[in-house]
This record gives C-alpha cells, sequence and structure tokens, in this order.
C-alpha cells in the first residue's frame, strides 16, 4: 500500500474548505483510496492534554485517557476523507462506532508514531459502511491501535419499509448509575481542543442546515466521558468498544449505566434520561 509521511499533524481547519468542496462534488466511485498516512516522533502538547482532559471529565494527569490519541487520529482521518478518490462526501457521513485497543498506559512524554489507512468498504442496511484504521507506535512497540466506522446513507430495499406504529417496541426507562447535565456549549468546546468542528455539533442554527434540530454532541467527548467514568479502575491493557445510537441534542440530561458482566467484561451505556432511548452502548474489556 503507498504510503505518504507527514512532517507535521494537519489542520483540521484549514481542510474545512475541502471538505465542503469535496461534499458538493458529483461521484462515481465505488473504491476506498489505497493510501497510509504516517506521523512520526510526535510529542504530546501538554497545554492540549490538559485542555482535553477538563473537557472531557478526566483529572489531571501526565498519564493520558486511552481516548487522547484520538486527537493525533481524527486529522489523518480528515486528510484522507478529503482525497480526490473518497467516494462519499464527508457532510453526509455517521459515525455510528468505535473500537480503541490500549495495550499499555501511554505517558505524555513520549513521542509516539501514528499511521492511519482506510479498512474494508460494505454494504449496510441503510446504505455503506467503511472502516478507518489507525495504529500508534512508539518506537516499534505498538502500544494504542483504532477501528472508526462511517455509515454513508442511501436509500435501500431494507430500509425504505417503515416500521408500523404498533410494531415499535416502546422504550422502558432503565436504571441509571449517574445523570449527567451536559451543556449547549460542550461541542464548541470539544471542537476547540479536537479540532472537529463540523457544524452539527457548534450552534442551533448550523445544525438545523444539516436536519437537526439542535446542536449535538460529539460522539468520541460521550466516549470519553464515558470513560472518565472508571477512572483509578481501568487496567493496564483493554478494548474500549462502542456503537453510537441516537445523537445527543444539547443542551441535555443523560443517564449513564454501568454493569459488570464478567470479571474481564463491563458494559456501560447512555440513555436519555427522560425518554430512556438510547445514546450510546460500550463495553471496557481487559486483556
Amino acid at each position: 500500500m503507498p504510503s505518504r509521511n507527514l512532517t507535521r499533524l494537519p489542520s483540521s481547519f484549514a481542510m474545512y474548505p475541502k471538505v465542503l468542496a469535496n461534499s458538493f462534488k458529483k461521484k462515481n466511485l465505488s473504491a476506498l483510496p489505497n493510501l497510509t498516512l504516517t506521523l512520526n516522533a510526535t510529542s504530546i502538547d501538554r497545554k492540549h492534554l490538559a485542555a482535553y482532559n477538563t473537557v472531557c471529565g478526566f483529572t489531571q494527569s501526565d498519564i493520558l485517557p486511552a481516548t487522547y490519541l484520538h486527537m493525533l487520529v481524527m486529522p489523518l482521518q480528515m486528510a484522507l476523507m478529503v482525497e480526490e478518490d473518497f467516494p462519499f462526501p464527508m457532510l453526509g457521513l455517521v459515525h455510528i462506532a468505535n473500537k480503541i485497543t490500549q495495550y499499555r498506559p501511554v505517558n505524555a512524554c513520549e513521542k509516539v508514531n501514528v499511521s492511519c489507512r482506510f479498512g474494508e468498504l460494505k454494504p449496510h442496511d441503510k446504505g455503506q459502511q467503511f472502516t478507518l484504521l489507525a495504529e500508534v507506535y512508539v518506537g516499534n512497540e505498538l502500544i494504542w491501535a483504532e477501528e472508526t466506522i462511517y455509515l454513508f446513507r442511501q436509500a435501500t430495499a431494507s430500509n425504505s419499509e417503515a416500521k408500523p406504529e404498533s410494531e415499535k417496541a416502546k422504550t422502558a426507562i432503565p436504571a441509571f448509575n449517574a445523570l449527567w447535565t451536559i451543556p449547549a456549549d460542550t461541542g464548541r468546546r470539544y471542537a476547540a481542543v479536537s479540532g472537529d468542528s463540523n457544524p452539527i455539533h457548534l450552534y442551533n442554527t448550523t445544525a438545523k442546515l444539516f436536519g437537526f434540530p439542535r446542536a449535538i454532541a460529539h460522539g468520541m467527548w460521550t466516549k470519553a466521558k464515558c470513560l472518565s467514568m472508571y477512572e483509578g479502575r481501568l487496567p493496564n491493557a483493554f478494548v474500549l468498544d462502542v456503537q453510537f445510537k441516537l445523537p445527543v441534542l444539547l443542551p441535555a440530561k443523560v443517564g449513564f449505566q454501568s454493569t459488570v458482566n464478567s470479571k474481564v467484561e463491563t458494559h456501560f451505556a447512555v440513555f436519555d434520561a427522560k425518554s430512556g432511548k438510547p445514546h450510546v452502548a460500550g463495553m471496557i474489556k481487559s486483556l
């Protein structure tokens, strides 16, 4: 697979004009770009780490939260998706799942090597889904990996027929371990540290342009917030796997639920506190 080595982390903000331009181009491509982006000997900015920890609810530490290295991966993902031969408009994509594997704790003093590439493209009952794969090394040691799945919505035979109201199950209100009140500016605060300034996360007015009644929280902020609930109780090596369900409309009041399923597995979920509708379902599995 061809590889392109970057000398610095791409600016997500600088790529947004290309995101917009590519989103309105007619594309007839059926394959993902065959390219790996790499970024070597990257230092962790401690001020940025501190800002991330504050926004996501972590305590201040030189040990990186398992979700933090996504901050280095996300700009590479974005750079791949603004390639001319990327087949989908970025503004039409839905983040449906994210799986992080931490092989050991990472210290902010360590320099890391980051790589990112496309994985599998396959049909989904609501369109097409594709995977982005990332790996982070210290020297030759693999310390962290991520699988991110996006959905491009398309009309298909399986989703063209809506279920009658009588067939829709009513949602029961689950029991919660904690209630979170999520402020209206959460999307803007997370965008400031992550560089993910997608308009759907920023203001109600910009979110409405893309069909949302209000701004919505970033899925990766919600995942990080869930992880923060387990600080001090996590193993050194684990898998953190989540599926994103319904968007969190801001401001929001949500319930967090955690269940220990075995000695190695803990399941968690986030629901709307009033309706009980699901936002996130996830699992932490010790390695």
